[in-house]
């Protein structure tokens, strides 16, 4: 596979891992990063933009849900904000943070930079090690 290919790859692995749908990004961002070192900024790069878009979709299908009553869970939500989704990147807890801020209609602009900071900072550590 060519360094073009994985990167791709590392980019559609790192969205769907974001959804709700199972994805292993880490495990394709070890692989690019074992067989390409020299693509490392780019592989987190994209490995970020893709775990942020994906973040993203799962942020707006929350912004399209209609408010109803409130949740318990979601009030500490509104009270930590946006900073709340650098948390995002958790497996499952981060799926429901990026949809809970998309039905609280918090800042997408600020709900995408959290995001990415926090899910930036997982694959940097990912690749450190």
């Amino acid at each position: 596979m060519t360094e073009t290919a994985s990167l791709i790859s590392l980019f559609i692995s790192s969205f769907l891992g974001a959804t709700l749908l199972p994805g292993g990004s880490e495990a394709v961002l070890f692989m690019v990063l074992k067989s390409y070192p020299e693509a490392t900024w780019s592989a987190l790069g994209i490995a970020t933009l893709g775990n942020t878009a994906g973040g993203m979709v799962s942020f707006f299908m929350g912004w399209l849900l209609p408010q109803t009553q409130q949740l318990k869970h979601v009030d500490k939500l509104r009270r930590f904000g946006t900073p709340a989704l650098l948390l995002a990147w958790t497996p499952l807890a981060g799926d429901a943070l990026c949809l809970a801020a998309g039905w609280l209609r918090l800042n997408p602009w600020q709900a995408a930079l959290f995001m990415a900071i926090g899910k930036f900072a997982r694959y940097w550590i990912i690749a450190l090690l």
